[in-house]
């Protein structure tokens, strides 16, 4: 990928962000409590694996 197009997208992808976070602020933060609860599933599954290893 060309770093032009990097740059572009990356500037695409920060506008629509923000755009986001602007016009629905609501919906915005649902979002990220989703991705969060995800993370934290993911990191907790993680841990049980190998607790279950070492016990």
């Amino acid at each position: 990928m060309s770093p032009g197009l990097k740059k572009i997208l990356i500037f695409g992808a920060v506008a629509l962000v923000l755009f986001l976070l602007i016009s629905r602020p609501t919906e915005s933060a649902d979002a990220v409590r989703t991705a969060l609860a995800w993370l934290q599933d993911g990191a907790e599954a993680i841990v049980t694996f190998f607790q279950s290893l070492f016990t």
